[in-house]
């Protein structure tokens, strides 16, 4: 979205990306087609669009799987000839000088560049280098199952109109959410859907794991990393904790292995500018999922960056760099406080 919202505004952008080009997730985002037709322009957001659900368009705050609209935003961005995309190109080292800033590769090439944009995530090396008496996203007490189930594999299970919010007991909280076909079909019968359980009462696990090492995350835990011992319990707790559909979806899941386990953390930032480097997104903030903010807000991100910074003033990048601090401060501050007052009352350090 950073990237997409700078060639907008005329940069050359330069994108790093440690990851192929082929993303999995089974995670779902809120997402409002309007404000993305804001940031990017009508023709790269048709172009994301065309990724998403066939009614999309029509519908704020939409869910909307992350593998589409990342697949979306890539094909985007893949249309600009401003934008160059280097995938499997991990950043391993950053600074700056009076004029440049610049990364260096794990290959050892280095990208100078009038100002370098940190959008690398909660384990972000850009905020180390922003923020180095803060650098790390802290645990938050509990950790997040996440599993995509197709409709054929339930049988003829009661389809939800909505997303459904659920509790169990103190430490236990269920989003669930109706998805699109991957087709983007929604015809009943090629359907799917999306789990997300919060759970306060296996962090020692992911300490065990090496997942969690004190307070900092380091990883989430893949489908073959977690226990045998675990999917049997869950799949357990599931029928006891959870109603139908999301038991018979959180089963499925377990049953083909197709869970992901991932510590949540959280980052209050003090800082979003050093120089010539800058923090957008889960970088720069690290909210809880439960504030369903987390994407709205590092779309303003990309927005007010493209705003306050342009090609025409590279000799006065700093200055706009701190105008961006002065309006996505605080902003930023107030979500990710807002998901720390579920915390402390959920989470089990």
């Amino acid at each position: 979205m950073t990237s997409l919202a700078l060639t907008r505004a005329g940069w050359q952008v330069t994108v790093l990306e440690r990851a192929g080009a082929r993303r999995s997730s089974g995670a779902a985002l809120a997402v409002n087609p309007p404000d993305l037709v804001h940031l990017l322009g009508q023709q790269a957001a048709t172009t994301v669009l065309s990724h998403l659900e066939h009614d999309a368009a029509d519908v704020a705050g939409f869910p909307v799987t992350w593998q589409a609209l990342h697949a979306g935003l890539q094909a985007a961005a893949d249309q600009q000839p401003g934008i160059r995309l280097h995938h499997r190109s991990p950043a391993v080292q950053v600074g700056q000088d009076a004029q440049r800033a610049w990364a260096m590769t794990d290959t050892g090439h280095v990208h100078p560049g009038d100002l370098l944009v940190g959008a690398d995530g909660y384990r972000s090396l850009v905020r180390a280098a922003v923020a180095p008496d803060k650098p790390d996203a802290r645990f938050a007490g509990y950790v997040l199952w996440l599993g995509v189930t197709s409709e054929k594999d339930l049988g003829g299970v009661r389809w939800p109109m909505g997303l459904d919010i659920r509790s169990s007991g103190d430490h236990h909280r269920l989003l669930g959410y109706p998805l699109p076909a991957p087709d983007r079909s929604r015809t009943p019968g090629s359907r799917r859907l999306g789990w997300a359980w919060y759970d306060a009462t296996r962090n020692d696990q992911f300490r065990s794991a090496g997942a969690v090492d004190g307070d900092v995350v380091q990883r989430s835990l893949r489908a073959a990393d977690i226990p045998e011992a675990t999917y049997a319990q869950l799949a357990g707790e599931a029928v006891r904790r959870w109603p139908a559909p999301w038991a018979q979806a959180i089963e499925n899941s377990i049953a083909r292995r197709a869970v992901t386990a991932t510590p949540i953390s959280e980052y209050l930032p003090d800082r979003l500018v050093d120089g010539r480097l800058v923090l957008v997104g889960d970088a720069a903030h690290v909210p809880t999922p439960m504030t369903g903010g987390g994407f709205a807000t590092s779309l303003d991100d990309a927005h007010v960056l493209a705003d306050t910074v342009t090609p025409s003033r590279g000799a006065d990048v700093p200055d706009s760099l701190l105008a961006y601090e002065r309006q996505r401060l605080e902003p930023a501050r107030r979500l990710v406080r807002s998901g720390q007052q579920f915390s402390h009352a959920f989470g089990r350090r």
